[in-house]
């Protein structure tokens, strides 16, 4: 009678536990929320013995790599912005965030610009990020109000709970190892060694199903409230750490049917406008932008260049001196 399990096979299962047991022990760390796809509440953020803060790219968390105290040192005026990939900019020395302390520095106010903002970051992950940030003492919050990457957040979320369950379809994916595996597809190896018409096909695929999604007005209708009822939730937060909000609201250029440019706002000026008030200012990149040549300072229709972040920049000076949001000079707490 033949043995139902041969000495090969006996030698492969060993060595993929003894792989298994090793990914646990050595590198789970360093894997800890990367199946969370940006829903785990601190992927990203490491804190230090020593006090300090390193913001990594992690567990579906792409920061710009950033070192700071965990407690915000005496005199400085910690300013923190939340968003999605166009106020994380071109790179962390040409963004608002990084300009804005500069700024600020430039007349007094010692002050600092963190970026947490994240490509394809929605309303739902970004209240994540936000929910975070205020345990290490920001002084402002800028939350960049987008409702463009709903349909990101929504497919992440699926994503990160098929690792999660114990259907039988997921039972591979308990692994660490079948996981690591899994991912590098989407990543430098395993990927790229695809034939060119497989990574496009998923790609198409990809871009179709947000097609539709953006086509079913029910849908349309969840996500905007949705965002809204996180928006609301963010500023309740920072209002219960008593940390004055700035709601930054996305414009897009588009095109008219006489060919020429103009700037929407998909309104978003009046979802934010609804929670202006003690502690919380607005400011409309449409109407900071209005007037200009849209095209010499952005990219596309919604990410600006290094110029435009300059402008949006001067804007955002400009009204947090107005809303009595800005510490004295030499003063800063």
């Amino acid at each position: 009678m033949r043995r139902a399990f041969t000495k090969s096979f006996l030698l492969v299962v060993a060595v993929l536990v003894l792989v298994e047991v090793g990914v646990r022990v050595f590198w789970s760390r360093g894997l800890a929320g990367r199946f969370d796809y940006g829903y785990h509440p601190t992927a990203g953020f490491v804190e230090n013995a020593d006090g300090s803060l390193d913001l990594v790219r992690a567990g579906g968390r792409r920061f710009f790599p950033q070192h700071y105290a965990q407690r915000t040192p005496p005199g400085i005026f910690r300013i923190m912005v939340v968003g999605d990939s166009v106020p994380r900019g071109p790179s962390l020395a040409e963004t608002y965030s990084t300009r804005l302390a500069e700024s600020l520095r430039a007349i007094g106010i010692a002050a600092e610009g963190w970026n947490l903002c994240l490509p394809g970051f929605g309303a739902r992950r970004c209240h994540l990020v936000l929910a975070q940030a205020l345990k290490y003492q920001p002084g402002l919050i800028i939350r960049h109000v987008n409702n463009s990457n709903e349909y990101e957040d929504e497919r992440e979320w699926r994503r990160s709970q098929d690792f999660k369950g114990w259907h039988p379809k997921n039972l591979l994916m308990k692994s660490l190892l079948v996981r690591r595996l899994y991912e590098a597809k989407t990543e430098g190896v395993f990927w790229k060694l695809l034939p060119e018409a497989i990574r496009a096909r998923r790609g198409v695929n990809d871009a179709d199903a947000k097609i539709i999604a953006m086509a079913d007005g029910e849908k349309i209708r969840a996500w905007e409230e949705r965002t809204r009822g996180l928006l609301a939730e963010d500023v309740s937060l920072c209002r219960e750490a008593g940390v004055p909000v700035l709601l930054i609201t996305q414009v897009r250029v588009r095109t008219g049917a006489d060919g020429k440019k103009f700037l929407s706002d998909t309104g978003l000026d009046e979802l934010a406008g609804t929670f202006a008030g003690a502690a919380v200012a607005t400011l409309s990149m449409k109407e900071v932008f209005s007037g200009t040549d849209a095209a010499a300072l952005f990219l596309d229709s919604a990410h600006m260049n290094a110029a435009g972040h300059d402008v949006l920049t001067r804007a955002i000076v400009a009204k947090l001196a107005a809303s009595g949001m800005l510490p004295k000079p030499s003063a800063a707490r």
